[in-house]
């Protein structure tokens, strides 16, 4: 932000604490602020914001479910980053699945050790196995390529469609037929734990899921639930629905009490990362870059490309 801010000017105060009903207050003398997916932006946040005399909110990410955009309409306009790098999050879901698959993060731990047993290390190969992938936008029509870069059979589902390339199912086709299962879709109400006891039990016993995109696509209890009595193979997790107080803060001398999370932590066939699948320098300049274009058109030109508008918000 700093490097890029030159060519605007903009006087930035970084305030490390999230942004919630208790920090809103911080904000005063700001024209703007700039939120991220942690942060709380809901009806009280954005009452407060206004009382401090915010008039934009500018989220430096894509997704916006943490959002009340519905009451925002008409009180305070949002924009947000609609695509920073697809490559960045298609890469490190195949990166979280290779690692999974291969146990590549157990070996390195061994022979740190000089231990190089190659019991419980045995993977499957990728080729000729079928992926399904739910959302076919910019980021899973990238992770469709580097599947079949790796020859892989690609099946999916998305409402919308969009990729010529892709061949369609339905969701219980993908389901049933899916080896590995890949989620890159929005959450929201018809998203919101679509993976869960009833669309597991569809699953084959040997199926991987992959979520890079938010944690709330998933049931947390069920995916436990399912892994503990075997009945998917396992899982890689780059969001958790409830992640918001955890990630992004070293908890290491902290007591975690979230009883779901440290079990699917523990377990052998689970790999966890803190949301970190946009964490490259291209994605981190071009959200730097965009937000920072986001509020130069609101308050130089009046203009709001990158508005998130309720109509769409609620598709």
């Amino acid at each position: 932000f700093n490097i890029l801010n030159e060519q605007y000017g903009f006087e930035i105060r970084y305030i490390e604490a999230r942004l919630n009903e208790d920090t809103a207050m911080l904000s005063s003398g700001c024209n703007a602020v700039c939120a991220f997916v942690s942060d709380d932006v809901s009806k009280n946040v954005i009452d407060k914001l206004c009382d401090c005399g915010v008039r934009l909110i500018a989220m430096r990410c894509a997704g916006y479910n943490n959002v009340d955009v519905k009451y925002a309409e008409g009180k305070m306009p949002i924009v947000r980053v609609p695509a920073y790098s697809p490559y960045a999050v298609a890469e490190h879901a195949m990166a979280m699945l290779l690692t999974l698959n291969r146990r590549t993060h157990k070996a390195f731990l061994r022979t740190r050790d000089f231990n190089f047993s190659l019991n419980g290390l045995t993977g499957f190969d990728l080729h000729s196995k079928t992926v399904g992938v739910i959302g076919t936008g910019n980021i899973g029509s990238v992770f469709i390529d580097i599947c079949r870069g790796f020859g892989m059979n690609v099946l999916a589902y998305d409402i919308k469609k969009a990729n010529q390339k892709a061949d369609y199912v339905d969701i219980n086709t993908l389901f049933e037929k899916s080896d590995i299962i890949s989620l890159h879709c929005p959450l929201n109400q018809s998203t919101y734990h679509m993976i869960d006891k009833r669309s597991i039990s569809k699953m084959k016993k040997n199926a991987f899921i992959v979520n890079t995109s938010r944690g709330a696509l998933i049931d947390s209890e069920d995916l436990l639930d399912a892994l503990l009595n075997e009945k998917i193979g396992g899982a890689c997790l780059d969001v958790y629905e409830e992640e918001s107080e955890l990630f992004y803060e070293d908890n290491s001398e902290t007591i975690i009490k979230d009883s779901v999370l440290t079990r699917l932590i523990g377990l052998p066939n689970v790999i966890v990362t803190s949301h970190q699948g946009f964490l490259t320098r291209e994605a981190l300049s071009n959200i730097a870059s965009t937000t920072l274009e986001n509020i130069s058109e609101f308050f130089m030109e009046g203009s709001l490309t990158n508005k998130i508008r309720y109509n769409s918000a609620k598709n």
